[in-house]
């Protein structure tokens, strides 16, 4: 027998009795909560609770599909299984579609008329931005980003990425220590896990990590005419909210600038590119002629990554179109991507769309939105992961 002193240590040891069963109901709510969001991604997306927000941490919003579990009183006595009279024959009729006899059915109000049954339930559930952020940023990256001059801001990062036999016990590695443990004993014949010695200890150990980050910037341009109503400038808002706020989370060296337009466009700051109202004319160059003199005196291409984003209702003047090719391909020629987005809800494309149809560039990009959900996926189709990322 070794004449060295066993020491006992405890791992891990909880007593599961003391566990709250509250804290159960909560962790299972929690769990329904995500559900919830992964599944109503294209509408929370663009819920104006989130939108009007300001950047707030928590937001209350109506989620479709959850449900909470309660005890409701049976006021009508309805009868269910195994409360009929039993006398029924063969052939008899069990039950018919709700309705008056005459083809008129009785529900929900699907049409103009009022109904008489329930509709489908929204609750309304505190939910935080960065939940909803994390659902969706999953997805998404800068495409066709490129190494280009360093940023000037180093990012450290923490990487558990060894064990070693000392360390601190907050450290500690509870499934090698174990481990470790068990093969020790194993040797000296004991099937079992104590006693766990100093040596038999691990702990993780980590490298702070220096990453530099390739320069970009995003160019929002957003058509702010007489002609974007309140649901066309709505849809630009939201997508442009969380393009901000994806590549602010993701990139550490991303820069923006806003440039409004009508028939003049300007560089506005971000507060005024998400309050400006809407006035005048429509043409589009303008916003690309100003795109173009920023890149020339801010942002040489060799040095940034540059991704112009336009935003508009495709009604431009018809004068205007030509001009405005020959102006993306310009920006295209500087930018790793040129996205447009079309706010269109009618059937038929906008005098712009029909002669954006004839570019022939993979790095041109187009997305035409016609309802709120459509902001979700724009982000899905301009942002979409490479293969090799995903």
């Amino acid at each position: 027998m070794s004449n060295e002193q066993e020491h006992n240590f405890v791992v891990s040891q909880e007593n599961w009795s003391l566990h709250r069963k509250g804290y159960q109901d909560q962790q299972r709510h929690n769990e329904k909560i995500k559900d919830a969001i992964k599944k109503n991604l294209p509408d929370l997306v663009s819920e104006e609770n989130i939108i009007m927000s300001n950047g707030k941490d928590m937001v209350k919003i109506p989620i479709r599909s959850l449900d909470e579990y309660k005890i409701r009183y049976n006021y009508e006595k309805s009868k269910h299984v195994g409360q009929g009279n039993g006398d029924s024959e063969v052939g008899d009729v069990v039950a018919r579609a709700p309705g008056n006899g005459d083809g008129q059915q009785a529900g929900a109000g699907n049409g103009k008329k009022a109904g008489d049954k329930p509709g489908q339930d929204y609750y309304e559930s505190e939910v935080s931005i960065a939940e909803i952020e994390e659902a969706l940023f999953q997805e998404l990256e800068l495409p066709n980003l490129q190494e280009k001059e360093k940023s000037e801001i180093i990012t450290e990062k923490v990487e558990f990425n060894d064990v070693r036999k000392k360390g601190l016990m907050g450290n500690v590695d509870k499934k090698r220590t174990i481990l470790t443990a068990l093969k020790r004993n194993a040797r000296d014949g004991k099937a079992q896990i104590t006693p766990i010695y100093n040596d038999d200890l691990r702990f993780k150990t980590w490298n702070e990590v220096i990453r530099h980050d390739s320069k970009a910037v995003v160019l929002a341009m957003m058509d702010t005419s007489a002609s974007m109503g309140a649901f066309e400038k709505y849809i630009a808002r939201s997508f442009f909210f969380w393009m901000n706020r994806f590549l602010k989370t993701k990139y550490e060296s991303v820069e923006f600038e806003f440039i409004a337009h009508h028939t003049e466009a300007k560089v506005v700051t971000e507060e005024a590119f998400f309050s400006k109202g809407e006035s005048g004319g429509t043409i589009c160059s303008s916003a690309y002629y100003k795109a173009l003199e920023v890149i020339e005196e801010k942002y040489n291409p060799s040095r940034y990554n540059i991704y112009p984003f336009h935003f508009s209702d495709g009604e431009n003047i018809s004068s205007d179109n030509k001009t405005c090719i020959e102006l993306v391909h310009q920006l295209m020629e500087k930018s790793n991507m040129f996205g447009y987005g079309e706010v269109n809800g009618y059937n038929r494309y906008s005098t712009l769309m029909n002669a954006y149809k004839t570019i022939e560039d993979p790095k041109f990009k187009h997305y035409v939105l016609k309802e709120k959900a459509d902001v979700y996926h724009a982000m899905k189709s301009f942002f979409k992961k490479t293969a090799e990322h995903v």
